[in-house]
């Protein structure tokens, strides 16, 4: 039996599916209809972005004015505009700090829609939410050109774009409340030390003058003994006489001068009194005590885009879904109507 070679009609293949046309544009018609549908079901994503870059002098000028005293005082702070944008950074990307704003926010409550929802059901809300925010370094995602500044865009996604907008702009509020807090905290921590090291080192160099002021008073009084017992009254230099002075109990003052030098010795009741160092550190440390920094507004980074209003979702537009179901649907058809047209054609071969 010779070989039976079969070829595609393409015009019998044409005219079948122009004669189900109908069939084919209604099961089209459909699919995008079910598209349409789907479009609207599909959840809503809208993205709100923020760019920031480190901060400059006027994000900061209250900060540097807080510290001009700490510095003249020796307090170390090793604040400096690198170190607080990368803290903002860091905390933005917490996820402790996340769930301590979600935990707080109405957006959460909003989603949940029920105020007396329990611990297990919020927690998972608020893990499902946190993941929404995302901090992007722009230098790694432009390799290829030469950026003269560095800088992070930060985000966040939710089905509604003003939640979108507003939440970011709450989240970068509140980590830069945090950052400030934090700093703070720190500086009070380190004019505490300060303090306490100031204090401790003023008390021991204290007990050492006072030690030197009684070991002066015992060498006077020595003193005064060994010039009575040598008949020196007067000082031994005023009447041209040349003595080698004791190394261990002066006597050139003679009883005289030695006698009233103990009683001014005696009279001081401040061993600081005649000493202009210590009095210096007591005065630094008075002003060390009576720092207050108060509320030291700061803000530790510097928009170069504010967070944006989203104008289009994230994902295919309803129009897209629509052209691709109907594209589907279309297929779909065709491929039905070409089946069932090949059935057909192969049972009345069958038959002959």
């Amino acid at each position: 039996m010779p070989p039976r070679h079969e070829e595609i009609d393409l015009l019998s293949l044409i005219s079948t599916l122009y004669a189900a046309k109908k069939q084919i544009i209604t099961i089209t018609l459909l699919f995008a209809l079910c598209g349409l549908a789907a479009s609207f079901l599909l959840p809503q994503k809208w993205t709100s972005e923020a760019v920031v870059t480190p901060p400059e002098n006027t994000n900061l000028t209250e900060l540097r004015r807080a510290m001009v005293n700490l510095t003249v005082l020796g307090v170390e702070t090793n604040l400096d505009a690198g170190r607080l944008y990368n803290l903002f950074l860091k905390k933005f990307d917490s996820q402790e700090l996340r769930e301590k704003f979600l935990a707080q926010s109405p957006y959460v409550q909003t989603l949940l829609k029920n105020p007396s929802v329990d611990k297990s059901e919020l927690y998972r809300a608020i893990v499902g939410v946190s993941d929404k925010f995302k901090a992007a370094d722009n230098s790694n995602a432009k390799k290829g050109e030469n950026q003269p500044y560095t800088s992070w865009t930060l985000s966040f996604t939710a089905p509604d774009a003003d939640d979108a907008q507003q939440v970011l702009r709450n989240y970068i509020d509140f980590i830069s409340a945090e950052v400030n807090k934090d700093v703070l905290a720190n500086v009070k921590n380190a004019v505490e030390l300060k303090v306490a090291f100031e204090k401790n080192k003023l008390g021991l160099d204290r007990v050492n003058l006072e030690n030197q002021h009684n070991v002066n008073l015992e060498r006077l009084g020595y003193s005064l003994k060994v010039a009575n017992a040598a008949g020196l009254k007067a000082p031994v230099y005023s009447n041209g006489q040349a003595v080698k002075d004791d190394p261990d109990y002066s006597v050139s003052l003679g009883a005289n001068g030695l006698a009233e030098k103990l009683k001014i010795e005696e009279s001081i009741k401040d061993v600081a009194q005649l000493n202009a160092g210590i009095q210096n550190r007591d005065h630094a440390l008075s002003q060390l005590e009576a720092i207050n920094l108060g509320d030291v507004n700061f803000t530790p980074y510097q928009f170069q885009m504010q967070p944006s209003y989203p104008l289009k979702k994230d994902g295919p537009g309803k129009a897209l879904i629509v052209v691709l179901a109907a594209l589907v649907g279309l297929i779909v058809a065709a491929g039905l109507v070409l089946v069932r047209g090949a059935m057909a054609s192969r049972m009345q071969i069958e038959e002959m």
